[in-house]
């Protein structure tokens, strides 16, 4: 076996698909069951698109469980919305889509003809053996072992790999603390016509309440602060956010005749601005498994998907050479970081200076008239950049 990947979610599956669709016989392990849920904010942005595009450009993400998102509300301290909103049209800047229904429908695009699969299967240990792998798994109680020469591990936060290179460790100033809240019939949704809510509470620094609209009236509500904010704070996350559903002046009655669907749920976001290491001898790290979610938006699904693309090329070259060493991999965190260098030198400028910079800049900017016309102009570029511009890799 020469490539295994670690991880079916949408880095592990992009992945998947492009070395599928170049005719590279693979492995593919996964713990859990399809369908299963994660915890997310469920947005899909463009980055989605271009790769799903890349894949096979008759793809859409249309039906019962997805919903195109025109633009984005800000909701500033005070109150007051500003929309940037995207004339409609069959190219909407957004998606939602819970996590539950969008990675089982990439799941379901793996092409068993070339990429051997295997879900209720964890790995638990994995050992380098000579200029390959030993990578040991248990599934329903038996023990499976792997050989492969390439390991594209992503498994996200807690990833295997992560644990054998010593590296599984949270810098809190470059991972952020969130919570996710399913609910239903919250006020404004979905009369809103389709935007993304972002609301930046006062006197919360480095954090974000959001509201994303779904299917069937529902809507996921969650809330984020940078974990060094949080820790230095002294706050509870969940009380803070129990605290804006009942009793913000800004969000309250919105919530006030609303049923919650599940108990708010937290997760760890590891952010692209720790600029980590994420090849080595046999092994590419990808999506939560290399900390790619972009530190200013906390969007992380499209950047992981750009990650499977990305190494998937880079397998593919490694393949032809018959080499697996880190030397083949050199130009991998320069493909996966280019995309990523404006957010990471924002957020960080933001968080040395001070932490409530961020939110000082953000009910700044959203209101003035520049930064809208920014928007309005910046807007075609994007979409043609999502649907037509080829995805540029150099190995």
């Amino acid at each position: 076996m020469d490539i295994l990947i670690i991880g079916a979610g949408p880095a592990g599956c992009t992945a998947s698909l492009f070395l599928s669709k170049m005719g590279i016989r693979h492995t593919v392990v996964e713990a859990a069951e399809f369908p299963r849920d994660k915890i997310c904010g469920d947005g899909l942005d463009l980055k989605v698109i271009r790769v799903l595009r890349h894949l096979d450009p008759e793809i859409t993400l249309d039906g019962e469980h997805f919903m195109p998102v025109h633009g984005t509300r800000f909701i500033l301290k005070n109150g007051k919305t500003v929309d940037f909103q995207a004339a409609k049209s069959d190219q909407p800047l957004f998606h939602t889509a819970k996590r539950l229904h969008f990675d089982h429908f990439l799941f379901q695009k793996l092409d068993h003809r070339t990429a051997d699969i295997h879900t209720n299967t964890l790995v638990e240990n994995i050992m380098r053996d000579g200029d390959g792998w030993i990578v040991q798994a248990s599934c329903s109680g038996r023990t499976v072992e792997f050989r492969p020469r390439l390991i594209l591990a992503a498994d996200g936060d807690h990833s295997v790999m992560l644990r054998y290179l010593g590296e599984r460790k949270i810098d809190r100033r470059h991972y952020a603390a969130t919570l996710r809240q399913y609910w239903k019939g919250v006020a404004g949704v979905p009369e809103s016509p389709n935007l993304l809510e972002i609301y930046f509470p006062k006197g919360l620094p480095m954090s974000y309440f959001y509201i994303f609209p779904l299917p069937n009236g529902e809507a996921n509500v969650g809330y984020g602060m940078t974990s060094e904010v949080l820790a230095k704070s002294g706050l509870k996350l969940r009380q803070v956010f129990e605290n804006m559903l009942k009793n913000d002046p800004v969000l309250s009655d919105r919530f006030a005749s609303a049923t919650p669907l599940e108990t708010p749920k937290g997760w760890g976001l590891p952010l692209a601005s720790l600029r980590r290491k994420n090849f080595g001898d046999g092994y590419l790290l990808l999506g939560d498994a290399a900390s790619l979610i972009c530190p200013t938006s906390g969007e992380g699904i499209g950047t992981g998907m750009m990650s499977g693309f990305i190494a998937a090329q880079f397998a593919a070259h490694a393949l032809q050479n018959r080499r697996f060493d880190a030397e083949q991999f050199k130009n991998y965190d320069r493909e996966v970081y280019r995309r990523l260098n404006s957010e990471i030198r924002l957020y960080n400028s933001m968080i040395r200076l001070s932490p409530r910079v961020y939110d000082t800049v953000l009910n700044f900017l959203a209101p003035n008239p520049l930064f809208k016309m920014y928007f309005s102009k910046s807007v075609p570029g994007w979409l043609r950049t999502a649907y037509e511009t080829p995805i540029k890799v150099d190995v």
